[in-house]
C-alpha cells in the first residue's frame, strides 16, 4: 500500500524518546520531512541524528519545545512554517502527567496536566490548521492513553485530561472533515516504554513486590501475552496520518494486545 507519505511535511511532538520517538521513525521510513521536538535541543538533536542513520532520511529535523509552554508552540510552528512552507501532518504527543489518586493532587498539578496533556494539543492544532486548509489535505493524529476508553486506577490527571482531549478531537474532527482533514485518537495499552517502566515501579512499591513480577502479572492479563512494541504502534499512527486514510476521522483507537475489555 502506498501511503503517500514521501516529501509530505511532518510534526510529531515530544519525540526524543518513547512511542513519540517509535512513530517519527516510521515516517522518516516512508520518505517524509519530519521535524521533532523536545524540551532540551541536546536530547532532541540526538535523536534526530539516531532516526537519520537508522531510516536513511537524511529530512529529519530538531526544534526545541516544551508542550506546557504556548510561547515554544508557537515559535517552533513558526520557525518550521518559515523553513517549509507547508504541514501535511500533525503527530501531536506529550509526557504523561503526575501519578496518583485524587487526595495526592494539588491545584498546580492539575493546572500542570491540563496545560501539558489537553491545552497543548489544542494549541498545536491553532497552529497548524491555517495550513491545512489552505492546502485542503491535513491528518492529525493525537496520541493518548488507553484511559480514553477504560480508566486506569492511580492515574486520575491522565483519565481526566485525555477523557477531555477525545472529546475535543471529536468535535474538531467533525469541523474540519470537509476541508479534507482527519483527526483521530490513539490511545497506548501496555506498550514496552519508559513511561510503563516508571508505572510498574510505582505499581510495585505499592505492592510491595518487584517490578519483574508486576510486568508478568500484566503481561499474563493481555491475550497477546506480552507488551507491544512501540513500533507496532507507530504503525497505527502512520497509518491514519497518511492519504491511504481517506475516510477514518473522529475515532479514538486503543492498542493494546486485546487487553481492554471495555468496547
Amino acid at each position: 500500500m502506498d501511503l503517500g507519505l514521501k516529501e509530505k511535511v511532518v510534526v510529531v511532538t515530544a519525540s526524543s524518546k518513547g512511542l513519540g520517538k517509535a512513530s517519527a521513525l516510521e515516517f522518516a521510513k516512508e520518505g517524509a520531512v519530519v521535524i521533532i521536538s523536545s524540551r532540551r535541543q541536546e536530547s532532541v538533536d540526538a535523536t534526530a541524528a539516531e532516526l537519520r542513520s537508522e531510516s536513511g532520511n537524511d529530512q529529519v529535523h530538531a526544534f526545541a519545545c516544551d508542550m506546557s509552554k504556548a510561547e515554544d508552540i508557537k515559535a517552533m510552528f513558526q520557525k518550521v512554517s518559515e523553513q517549509f512552507g507547508r504541514i501535511d501532518v500533525l503527530v501531536n504527543n506529550t509526557g504523561g502527567p503526575k501519578a496518583g489518586g485524587f487526595d495526592k493532587m494539588s491545584d498546580d498539578d492539575w493546572y500542570a496536566a491540563f496545560d501539558q496533556n489537553l491545552l497543548s494539543y489544542i494549541r498545536t492544532c491553532r497552529e497548524v490548521l491555517p495550513y491545512m486548509k489552505e492546502q485542503q489535505f491535513g491528518r492529525i493524529v493525537n496520541i493518548s492513553s488507553s484511559s480514553t476508553k477504560e480508566v486506569i486506577d492511580g492515574l486520575i490527571l491522565s483519565n481526566t485530561m485525555r477523557a477531555g482531549m477525545v472529546g475535543f478531537a471529536k468535535t474538531l474532527a467533525r469541523e474540519v472533515a470537509g476541508d479534507n482533514i482527519m483527526v483521530n485518537t490513539v490511545g497506548p495499552g501496555k506498550i514496552s516504554t519508559d513511561r510503563i517502566a516508571e508505572l510498574n515501579q510505582a505499581a510495585a512499591d505499592r505492592q510491595g513486590i518487584t517490578p519483574d513480577e508486576v510486568l508478568k502479572n500484566t503481561e499474563a492479563q493481555i491475550p497477546r501475552g506480552r507488551l507491544g512494541e512501540p513500533a507496532e504502534f507507530a504503525r497505527t499512527v502512520v497509518f491514519l496520518a497518511s492519504s491511504a486514510n481517506s475516510y477514518v476521522t473522529g475515532q479514538s483507537i486503543v492498542v493494546d494486545g486485546g487487553f481492554l475489555k471495555a468496547l
